[in-house]
């Protein structure tokens, strides 16, 4: 095996979620194609020996490739083609991303509002859970400035046509999440699916990865088959404001998850069992 041939096998098994990451982040399907390959050009015939996250190291080339490409996009006032006035024609339907159809078009716009950092800030951690000092390195700022960028974003799409995206209404969300819950519970493998958006992220951190079977799962399937008959011991909780899970046995937090709900349709699962990261969260327990 060649010196980077198992850092190739990592970016093909990465392909989905990379480009994932970058049709939310361009909002374009030949943009997205085009940034993961860019991505993977950066990369090949570098030095891989010290690399400890390859997984990491994969989004934060593909991220900094999105970025230089917002700023361009910026700078010239382009539009990406899903959001522009005119359709285009995709030669072969069979290509088309499922991500065109689970994202939409209006929350695309609504993206196409923020700045560059403020999108990649958002992206990054509201949907694909990564942290906010891997954010501050990708943007060359501090993670409180991350978090900033990410918490101003946030606020920017809540305030944007509450049918054009994420799902700021605690109450709608709230349903999903309580529906998510008892479906879990019940092991109701179709009801899960069903709320389930196609192409939904589960995103364990170390400590959660650590306490348990979870891991990284993309894809409505896999992550409906990971959960299903699971969250016997979990509750309802208030998390900064919006709806999720918490895991307290014996009254001592272990575990924590977070939602992105967009449409009716959950985006994103964050489980974070780091006792840090829980401790900056404002978590509200509802009494069943």
């Amino acid at each position: 095996m060649r010196d980077d041939d198992w850092l190739a096998a990592e970016f093909e098994a990465s392909r989905p979620r990379l480009r994932a990451v970058a049709y939310r982040m361009l909002g374009s399907d030949t943009d997205a194609d085009d940034a993961v390959q860019e991505a993977w050009v950066r990369l090949a015939g570098g030095d891989h020996d010290r690399i400890e996250n390859p997984s990491g190291l994969l989004t934060t080339v593909v991220s900094r490739v999105c970025l230089d490409r917002l700023r361009t996009r910026r700078s010239r006032g382009e539009e990406p083609i899903e959001a522009s006035a005119e359709t285009a024609v995709d030669d072969d339907p069979a290509d088309h991303s499922v991500l065109a159809d689970s994202v939409g078009s209006a929350l695309l716009l609504v993206l196409d509002r923020l700045g560059p950092s403020e999108r990649l800030a958002f992206v990054l951690h509201d949907v694909f859970a990564v942290p906010f000092d891997e954010i501050g390195e990708i943007l060359d700022r501090s993670p409180e400035a991350a978090r900033q960028l990410a918490s101003r974003a946030r606020r920017r799409v809540q305030g944007s046509d509450p049918d054009a995206g994420v799902d700021a209404d605690p109450v709608r969300q709230r349903e999903v999440v309580d529906a998510f819950l008892r479906a879990t519970r019940a092991g109701d493998f179709d009801a899960l699916l069903h709320l389930l958006d196609p192409d939904v992220v589960l995103v364990p951190d170390a400590a959660a990865t650590r306490m348990g079977s979870l891991r990284e799962t993309v894809g409505a399937t896999a992550v409906a088959s990971a959960l299903s008959g699971g969250a016997q011991g979990a509750r309802l909780a208030i998390i900064d404001g919006l709806a999720g899970f918490v895991w307290a046995p014996a009254g001592r937090m272990r575990g924590v998850v977070e939602f992105t709900v967009a449409n009716g349709k959950i985006l994103a699962l964050r489980v974070t069992g780091d006792r840090a990261s829980m401790q900056s969260l404002d978590i509200v327990p509802v009494e069943d």
